[in-house]
């Protein structure tokens, strides 16, 4: 099984490379942001390797990190989400934004992917919701202040302010990364405070 390939970047076109290994071409699909983050042809290239084989074909598909490629290996789980439509996802959404998007639930940021209509990202939203790994303390925090709940006892002061920042035109994803920030480094805001203080994290982030 190959896990990696390092060698001279022969070709690249609209969905896939070609990698020049000792003098074998290897033809290796990728997503926009890997075949963005390759170096000239001719240059030194390396990709992760995910091989599929099929009765009428083998495929290699190529990641620029393990978190592309660990990410790949997720979506594919999901019911209707086979290998093109998972490297459509990550050439619209960084690995980062595709867990911000699924830890706050967004469908909108993931229908901006070719072949993903919304019934399809209410599956993909629905399915790995709990079962993506966590994005560290930000996320516990986050969820410590919605099950605590202050100003009112009962109002979610961490629902309330990413509604409040996405009425200002701000996306799901955005707002949702802007108040875990928040809350990670003020764990004791009301509600006036939260907002102001996700303000600021869309503004200087």
């Amino acid at each position: 099984m190959i896990g990696k390939l390092k060698g001279i970047l022969d070709t690249i076109a609209e969905n896939f490379v070609i990698i020049d290994v000792g003098g074998v071409g290897y033809q290796i699909f990728a997503s926009g942001n890997t075949l963005r983050a390759l170096p000239q042809i001719g240059g030194n290239a390396s990709l992760f390797i995910i091989t599929h084989v099929r009765e009428d074909h083998i495929h290699l598909y190529g990641f620029a990190s393990e978190a592309e490629k660990k990410w790949f290996d997720i979506l594919t789980t999901v019911n209707g989400v086979g290998a093109k439509v998972g490297m459509s996802i990550l050439s619209a959404l960084t690995p980062e934004q595709l867990n911000a998007a699924i830890a706050a639930q967004d469908k909108a940021a993931l229908t901006t992917a070719n072949g993903v209509g919304g019934r399809l990202a209410e599956r993909i939203l629905t399915e790995l919701k709990g079962k993506v790994d966590g994005i560290g303390a930000e996320i516990a925090a986050l969820n410590n202040l919605t099950k605590k709940g202050k100003a009112g006892g009962d109002v979610n002061l961490a629902n309330d302010a990413i509604s409040a920042l996405t009425n200002l035109g701000y996306n799901r994803s955005q707002a949702y990364g802007a108040v875990q920030r928040a809350v990670a480094s003020k764990p004791h805001l009301k509600l006036e405070e939260l907002i102001k203080e996700g303000l600021k994290e869309l503004v200087n982030g």
